[in-house]
């Protein structure tokens, strides 16, 4: 029963306060103040009303009865309201009857894995998961991931979870809430999670290596954490394996990131351990981001594997495992890449739509159709393995990619990372590429009050009608997301963004000339929806 105005300690919050806290399959939101417009909307109150909705909605999932005690583990990287909010979400988690168990600094897969390692000494399995994470957004923001055994949940769980949240937070009451801090106080149990996750990856070397006790003897392996979560990997993983890790940087957890994005996708990240790498001589660079579910590595000459390259190169490791597998990615991957994996690796590679959950939700779909399919990967870093659960975890790819340098210097093939830079032998890189975004005005005349969807939706057909006529350009046969184009050399992509009002375009071509030809098709196709900020496209082109 709602409690009366009067007795309600929390400001009212409307349905559509909660659900803007969805991004996708996370619940993202501002936890601190410091960043100017923007104001908090994850406040203690709101995340402890989300931990209540997660234990009712997973009650409901494992099918409990009142004597069965569900068991919850909760994680989060280094960002500076991590503890506040993992305090309120097990207040919420424990006023509903759950045990709770708080691991303190961990990664996203290692809250994931807490849901399948089997060992009472540690109170796993859990029934459900939270990892306190905003990966690699600034350090006002935060969120929340939720796993079970069968995988993280999906869009229509998390919908469910704030709606649920929602209609709690405004029954909160000043003895609810008292309530729930006592409870929890005898409630929350803490364990030492982590130990148990990092084992298990050594383990995983060692094997791959015939059980050689240091299989990484010898190498030097440089780990740039950003300050985030996974500076783990240095102390608890390549150093038991024998690596020398001098020279690995920002270690250290620090929610302010004073040194640069915890993030493989930024280019300011990716020249820090490049230059690291240089600068100490190592034979490879390891960079995570905040939670260690993205990942990205370097060789001993500075060359990144990173995006398609990382695509190119776990694709190889894969398909040596598993002959003729099927590769997913998202749908902004190269040409290059897709006949690096048809024609010199003997794969499929099938392109899909943007995002980690779609990647991996087909991947888990061709197989249960009966086409085979290992590794589902994106271009952001996020990469999962059917081996390892279709668990995307940053750690482990490059487990995977440790075990290819321990087994080949196992079966006497020396020269450090070159052993990997083999690997991508013969991927064609485009010469130029670039990313725009135009902007949908949801205020603009033209949208007669309708969605930036339907309008951005209005506008991707009208590109794909008005191709036909050139005998330059080619629509691509099979395509997921948005449409996709090749011609004079090259490719463009123009699709709808997942959650904002934006068309993103990919261009690659063998040069600026090329993609400025392609750039110019989309101008012309789009120049006449007045609602859409084609600035970027125009200042790309020349006109």
């Amino acid at each position: 029963m709602a409690a009366s105005a009067s007795s309600t300690v929390v400001p009212h919050l409307d349905k559509a306060a909660f659900l803007k806290l969805q991004n996708g399959s996370d619940i993202r939101g501002v936890a601190l103040d410091g960043v100017e417009g923007e104001g908090v909307n994850l406040t203690e109150p709101v995340a402890e009303a989300i931990g209540a909705a997660f234990a009712a909605w997973l009650v409901e999932k494992k099918k409990a009865d009142a004597s069965q005690h569900l068991r919850v583990s909760i994680g989060h990287d280094s960002r500076i309201s991590a503890k506040f909010l993992q305090n309120a979400i097990s207040r919420g988690l424990a006023g509903a009857g759950l045990e709770v168990v708080q691991y303190g600094l961990a990664s996203t897969p290692a809250m994931f894995n807490s849901t399948l390692t089997k060992d009472e000494a540690f109170l796993c399995p859990v029934d459900g998961s939270i990892m306190i994470t905003a990966s690699h957004l600034p350090f006002n923001r935060n969120g929340f991931k939720f796993f079970t055994n069968a995988g993280g949940l999906g869009k229509t769980d998390i919908k469910d979870i704030l709606e649920r949240a929602e209609k709690l937070y405004n029954q909160f009451t000043a003895e609810s809430l008292t309530n729930s801090e006592k409870v929890a106080s005898l409630s929350i149990k803490t364990v030492d999670y982590m130990s148990v996750y990092t084992s298990d990856l050594v383990k995983a070397v060692r094997k791959a290596a015939g059980n050689i006790e240091k299989p990484l003897e010898g190498f030097h392996i440089i780990v740039d954490a950003g300050n985030g979560a996974g500076g783990f990997f240095a102390a608890k993983v390549l150093e038991p394996l024998g690596a020398i890790t001098s020279g690995s940087q920002f270690l250290e957890p620090d929610g302010l990131f004073p040194n640069h994005i915890p993030n493989p996708e930024d280019k300011t990240a990716m020249k820090a351990i490049t230059q690291a790498v240089l600068d100490n001589k190592a034979d490879l660079g390891i960079i995570f981001d905040t939670d260690v579910d993205r990942s990205a590595a370097v060789d001993s000459t500075g060359r990144e594997f990173n995006r398609n390259r990382l695509i190119a190169l776990m694709a190889a490791i894969v398909l040596e495992e598993h002959p003729g597998t099927t590769i997913v990615t998202d749908s902004v991957t190269s040409d290059g890449l897709t006949t690096f994996i048809e024609k010199k690796l003997g794969g499929k590679h099938h392109r899909f739509k943007r995002g980690y959950k779609n990647v991996i939700d087909e991947a888990i779909r061709l197989n249960s159709i009966g086409e085979e399919s290992h590794l589902a990967i994106e271009t952001s870093g996020h990469g999962a393995l059917k081996e390892n659960n279709w668990l995307d975890d940053g750690a482990y790819l490059m487990v995977k990619i440790l075990n290819k340098l321990a087994s080949a210097r196992a079966s006497g093939v020396g020269g450090g990372s070159n052993v990997l830079t083999g690997l991508i032998e013969g991927l064609q890189e485009p010469g130029f590429a670039a990313e725009l975004r135009l902007k949908i005005n949801q205020n603009h005349p033209d949208l007669k009050g309708g969605s930036f969807r339907e309008y951005g939706e209005t506008v991707l057909k009208h590109l794909e009608s008005s191709i036909g006529s050139d005998p330059n350009l080619q629509k691509a046969p099979v395509n997921y997301e948005g449409i996709r184009v090749s011609g004079y050399g090259g490719w463009f992509l123009l699709r709808l963004s997942l959650h904002d009002p934006v068309l993103p375009l990919n261009i690659e071509a063998r040069n600026s000339e090329d993609a400025v030809k392609l750039g110019l098709v989309v101008l012309a196709a789009v120049k006449e929806f007045a609602g859409l900020d084609t600035s970027a496209l125009n200042k790309f082109v020349g006109s």
